[in-house]
């Protein structure tokens, strides 16, 4: 691979990357760039390859030396399940691995931040579904990331939850502006939340779509009703613009 322009902060690039289980290629030579500060969503149906590019990313799974740069910045991750530890309390859940004196204020401050400052001493088992996600965001923004990769992180959520995470995601990231990564199944999710929209497909990106939305976004937007149609028929979804029904 031939020298590369150096990146500005929070930047990554990914070069022709191939990843294979068996026979199956899930990732086939994929190239992808995503811009300081930018917000990104990926779709794809199940099994399409969506978690293993975002692991890549993490440097969680294997990649060819130089395949995968991140600009020298601090990474976090947030998974589908908040994955907190039982026995220790919230805050200690969200300073796990940060060192300092400093580390129960931060994680405080971080708790706070996502509407949990009140549970700073609490159990995990205590917290409900969309309590325990908000911890699992906490733990992600202490570290102050640059990059922040967030892998269906509202997937085990009722929709009512579902809808207040988004909005919480939303205003972390104008408030702290990391280059974002959402991998989801949900259109609507995807148009919500992200200004550049991906569809994987057969280990290829087979759509790249910058949304041009305002926000704050509605869904009623006809600009927002016409990139929804756009990406579900890009999923292979069939769908009747005249009634909304879905085929």
């Amino acid at each position: 691979m031939g020298a590369q322009p150096p990146l500005a902060a929070g930047a990554v690039r990914l070069r022709n990357v191939t990843r294979r289980f068996g026979e199956r290629r899930v990732l086939d030579g994929l190239s992808l760039d995503l811009a300081p500060g930018s917000f990104t969503a990926l779709l794809g149906r199940s099994g399409s390859g969506k978690t293993t590019l975002l692991r890549t990313l993490a440097h969680l799974d294997p990649a060819p030396p130089d395949a995968v740069v991140v600009t020298p910045a601090p990474t976090a991750v947030v998974f589908q399940e908040p994955r907190l530890l039982p026995w220790k309390r919230v805050w200690q859940n969200v300073a796990l691995g940060l060192g300092g004196d400093d580390a129960r204020d931060r994680a405080g401050a971080a708790l706070q931040e996502v509407g949990l400052g009140q549970h700073l001493n609490a159990w995990p088992l205590t917290l409900s579904g969309g309590e325990a996600q908000r911890a699992a965001l906490a733990r992600a923004l202490v570290r102050e990331p640059k990059l922040l990769l967030l892998d269906e992180p509202f997937a085990a959520l009722d929709a009512l939850t579902r809808l207040r995470m988004q909005a919480m995601v939303a205003e972390l990231w104008r408030t702290h502006a990391p280059t974002t990564l959402i991998v989801t199944h949900d259109v609507d999710e995807a148009l919500l939340l992200a200004d550049r929209v991906l569809v994987l497909a057969d280990g290829r990106i087979t759509a790249d779509i910058v949304t041009g939305l305002a926000r704050p976004r509605r869904h009623a937007d006809p600009h927002f009703i016409v990139l929804r149609q756009r990406l579900l028929a890009e999923l292979g979804v069939d769908f009747e613009p005249a009634t909304g029904v879905i085929a």
